[in-house]
């Protein structure tokens, strides 16, 4: 059973009673086949995006989804528009070079949906993309959901303003986030976090080497430089460096990354033939939580893959490089409020897993933190602890909440 602390949702053997819902209205529009437009930008929100989709298929079975969407999404019958990775870029100065690419992509789905408007509008994630998105369909009458709030509690707070113009509906994923929103005028609803619901609380690390055909013997180091080229370019050197400045001193230890797509891929080979042609790696598609789950020890970019390694209670070292502009503005703008760049350290409140930015983000600064993660079980037992402790509290049923945060949405609107 998990009680949500702000009593907008409590989840009562597998259902959800909401306290505060429009199920005494008119529901004639949950009988009716709806068409649901949707937005991904990158593999953690398809996947995302993929999982809301079945839980909505349960409430509307004869829904139709469109939109933006990589292969999970499309596998759930998503009807997409246009390549997903034609929206994966992160950063201030890495969007300017596709700004006009952006900004035509969002104008020709909003012509199009407000053409041919869709019953609602999800965006997922990718917020400076989907707000402005929404807040034109929204502007013609269609509801619209931001599914992922964007991160206003640790950076440009000022976008609540845009958050509230914009959307009807947020699905928040972390459990201090609804009641900042709230607070600011946004309706908002936690709903967990899928990947809390998805990966076991205890991890099976024999059954996914098995399942990886790795050696159940040995030491696994798991490398995950990004999900998004963008990332993959600016990453993938320093971790093969990385890998290699530890293989000098440990020639037992074995890699394996996990590569989440094409282009991405195609990335990842060029910076090995580079970096690290000689390397004992196993690269795999996708697969990125039978990887952590087999891994002892994860260097990863900060995102959901640290969130990943937390569930899967991995202790981690973290790196991660911007354009240096985008990060001097960041810094001295003051545009972030946290301490830590990592979501694993954020829910932590304190920083489990060493960070490693910009220029420390190189293989003389995170070798010896990998070692030294390596040669520390106590400290390894003691991380993977309290990462349990976090993931038991973020297991809500994420899903059907979710689907049940837009069906009163929609009911709201019936006439």
């Amino acid at each position: 059973m998990c009680i949500r602390d702000r009593g907008t949702c409590t989840k009562v053997d597998g259902g959800f009673s909401r306290t505060n819902t429009a199920k005494h209205r008119s529901l004639s529009i949950l009988m009716t086949p709806l068409r649901i437009a949707m937005v991904a930008a990158e593999p953690s929100g398809d996947q995302l995006g993929a999982a809301l989709m079945q839980a909505l298929r349960g409430r509307f079975p004869s829904a139709a989804f469109e939109g933006v969407g990589g292969d999970a999404m499309a596998a759930e019958g998503l009807n997409s528009r246009i390549p997903m990775d034609r929206l994966g870029v992160m950063g201030l100065v890495e969007v300017l070079a596709h700004l006009p690419a952006l900004l035509k992509e969002r104008r020709d789905l909003g012509d199009h949906w407000t053409r041919n408007p869709p019953d609602v509008f999800i965006g997922i994630d990718a917020p400076d993309f989907n707000l402005g998105l929404a807040a034109r369909l929204r502007k013609a009458g269609i509801p619209t959901v931001q599914y992922v709030a964007p991160t206003v509690w640790a950076w440009r707070e000022s976008r609540v303003k845009t958050l509230r113009r914009s959307v009807d509906l947020v699905l928040s994923i972390f459990p201090f986030e609804e009641q900042f929103l709230q607070e600011r005028g946004v309706n908002a609803v936690y709903t967990g976090h899928p990947l809390a619901d998805r990966i076991p609380l205890d991890v099976d690390q024999a059954g996914a080497r098995q399942a990886l055909d790795l050696s159940p013997e040995g030491m696994i180091v798991a490398l995950l430089p990004g999900s998004r080229r963008s990332e993959m370019e600016k990453l993938a050197g320093p971790f093969l460096e990385t890998a290699n400045w530890c293989h000098e001193r440990r020639p037992g230890l074995r890699y394996v990354v996990p590569l989440a797509g094409d282009a991405v891929a195609a990335a990842f080979e060029q910076a090995r033939s580079r970096f690290a042609p000689r390397l004992p790696l196993q690269t795999v598609r996708r697969r990125s939580h039978e990887v952590l789950a087999a891994a002892d020890v994860a260097l990863t970019a900060s995102g959901t893959a640290t969130l990943e390694a937390l569930l899967t209670k991995r202790p981690m070292i973290v790196g991660y490089r911007v354009h240096q502009f985008t990060y001097l503005a960041a810094r001295y703008l003051r545009l972030v409020k946290t301490p830590w760049v990592a979501m694993a350290n954020i829910l932590a409140s304190e920083e489990l897993a060493p960070e490693f930015l910009q220029t420390r983000c190189a293989a003389p600064f995170l070798g010896p933190a990998l070692l030294a993660l390596l040669d520390d079980p106590e400290r390894r037992a003691r991380i993977g602890g309290r990462y349990r402790v976090i993931h038991e509290r973020m297991r809500c049923s994420s899903n059907q909440g979710g689907a049940a945060a837009v069906a009163d949405l929609l009911a709201g609107r019936a006439p």
